[in-house]
């Protein structure tokens, strides 16, 4: 007999009574039908009742009943603004202003501000980084900080077991997908690409082969032939040096090349390519819809098949009890998103925020 993978998670945690509401009203169709008919699980399978689809888990009846467990932590989520433009979400660590997020999403030289949960927008500054694990840590400057009327979350070590439902809210108390743990947390080794092939050569300049269409040196301007002399000021001797000096990169990073082109020696920046979306073909590219430009390179995730947009991560993830397991890093496939576990995320938090205290010398 096949069991309704709510059933099963009912018993288990008999506390999460808003998602078996939820339950009720996504099988049944109806929000009068009396509860009785959402407990005979066998009864109205066999009668045509069952008319469960993966997309009505984010249909609007679904979100509105989940909202209690976003608004938990409604005056903990921003959105962060990078350019101009909505790059993600930002989550609240401390009453002061410090703000985890996305790393690879801010663009570096361009300016950073925030939309806090109510509704202004004020500055921000980078505090901090952690390249190995995506992570940003901003300091809100703008605006006065009686009026920004922002908390912390407290995040929780609690571990949900594999098939849990996972709420990701977004500012304001709205919720922006409701997912299902799909693994336990493992490493996801980065794999970043410049996009070149070089022709084999132990000394002197590494020359260029071939370049990928579509990627961080296609886009950059680099073409077959050109001799990169350097990469971000080191100087390289060899494809080889400058093979293994690549593999240093994370997906999103970018890069300076110094190269000859001729007799002519020029500078340009490029970016590195995640390799999930440099080999993937143009079906592939529609499948799995936008995505982050970093999805890889983290020391620990859990899998979720909440679709999220790119511009979604950096915000918290809940479980069913409403604690706050870790804060999403990646839209890495068409139902695939990664977050950061509270666990990996405490610990960096600590880092950065003692770094950015630190008063400066």
């Amino acid at each position: 007999m096949i069991h309704h993978p709510l059933d099963w998670f009912s018993k288990r945690h008999a506390s999460a009574s808003v998602l078996v509401a939820a339950v009720s009203v996504v099988t049944l169709g109806s929000l009068s039908a009396p509860v009785v008919q959402a407990q005979s699980t066998p009864h109205w399978m066999g009668h045509g009742g069952y008319r469960t689809s993966i997309a009505s888990r984010d249909s609007g009846a679904m979100m509105r009943l989940v909202r209690p467990l976003s608004e938990t932590v409604e005056q903990s989520v921003v959105q962060v603004y990078s350019g101009g433009q909505v790059v993600s979400l930002g989550t609240v660590v401390s009453e002061d202003g410090y703000i985890l997020t996305k790393r690879s999403e801010l663009s570096g030289g361009d300016p950073v501000s925030v939309r806090l949960p109510s509704g202004e927008k004020v500055d921000a500054r980078v505090a901090a980084r952690r390249k190995s694990n995506d992570l940003a840590l901003l300091k809100i400057h703008g605006g006065e900080e009686a009026s920004w009327n922002i908390k912390p979350v407290t995040f929780s070590t609690v571990e949900p077991p594999t098939g849990s439902f996972l709420i990701s809210p977004g500012r304001d108390g709205f919720t922006i997908g409701i997912g299902v743990l799909g693994v336990p947390p493992r490493y996801v080794a980065h794999h970043g690409l410049l996009g070149v092939n070089f022709y084999d050569a132990q000394t002197g300049p590494a020359m260029v082969r071939r370049v990928h269409p579509e990627s961080g040196a296609d886009n950059a301007g680099l073409q077959d032939g050109d001799q990169i002399l350097k990469i971000n000021g080191l100087q390289l001797l060899g494809s080889e040096s400058a093979v293994n000096t690549l593999k240093k990169m994370y997906p999103g990073d970018v890069v300076r090349l110094t190269i000859m082109r001729g007799e002519n020696t020029l500078e340009l920046d490029a970016q590195m390519s995640d390799k999930a979306l440099l080999m993937e073909s143009e079906n592939d590219a529609k499948v799995n819809g936008p995505r982050n430009v970093r999805l890889s390179g983290f020391d620990s995730v859990i899998q979720h098949d909440t679709v999220l947009a790119p511009n979604q991560c950096g915000g918290p993830l809940l479980d069913s009890h409403g604690h706050v397991i870790g804060i999403n890093i990646a839209r890495a496939g068409r139902v695939v998103s990664y977050a950061l576990p509270s666990s990996l995320v405490t610990a960096e938090m600590v880092e950065m925020l003692e770094e950015a205290r630190r008063p400066k010398q």
